[in-house]
């Protein structure tokens, strides 16, 4: 073999060993991208499988399956041709902890609607004590009685103050302290009466 084919099979070689280095390099490129769209994908479906978990039922439940099951759509959009089969299943999978979250919170709902009225479990406090009682009392007593209710000190202000106008409950003042007791029934049968005829002068 003379010297000059030497060097033009040696030419050859280089060559396509920088072309297979070129074309390894671009397959790695687009690896590296649809790597980093499986991983966007990954977060996406942790994230709908966290809240499908946490979900406690907002004021309109009924849209979070549905959103639930449009993410994941819009992933396969973005990808094209790519197969579906997994994501179809994480997503149908996902669905089905936010249905039964949704239950969950329905269960939930149904039990706090049996739950008795803010007003009428202070009215009950107060029915056992004949002396004067200030809110914060109240309140404290009710977190002690009833730890699953946990009113804000002026949630419970407020409902005293409601009891006060409908006539169910008087207020005190003792300096600068407000204090509240139950109105007796035939009192509280008489200041209704008051109001309605007031009303109807009106």
């Amino acid at each position: 073999m003379t010297s000059q084919s030497t060097a033009t099979l040696r030419s050859r070689y280089v060559e396509q060993a920088a072309s297979d280095l070129e074309e390894n390099r671009r397959r790695q490129q687009e690896l590296s991208e649809k790597i980093a769209v499986l991983r966007q994908e990954e977060a996406l479906l942790s994230d709908i499988m966290r809240l499908a978990e946490r979900y406690e039922g907002p004021s309109d439940p009924s849209r979070l399956p549905e959103q639930a099951q449009d993410e994941p759509a819009l992933a396969r959009s973005r990808r094209g041709g790519e197969s579906t089969s997994r994501k179809g299943s994480a997503a149908g999978a996902a669905a089905q902890n936010v249905a039964r979250g949704k239950a969950r919170a329905k269960t939930a709902a149904k039990g706090k609607s049996r739950q008795p009225l803010l007003g009428d479990v202070l009215m009950e406090l107060l029915r056992r004590y004949e002396e004067p009682r200030l809110a914060k009392e109240l309140r404290d007593e009710l977190l002690e009685k009833h730890p699953d209710r946990t009113p804000t000190p002026q949630v419970v202000r407020n409902t005293l103050e409601s009891l006060v106008a409908k006539g169910r409950i008087r207020r005190h003042k003792q300096q600068r302290s407000v204090m509240y007791t139950l109105v007796e029934p035939s009192r509280q049968a008489g200041a209704t009466e008051a109001a309605g005829t007031s009303a109807g002068d009106s």
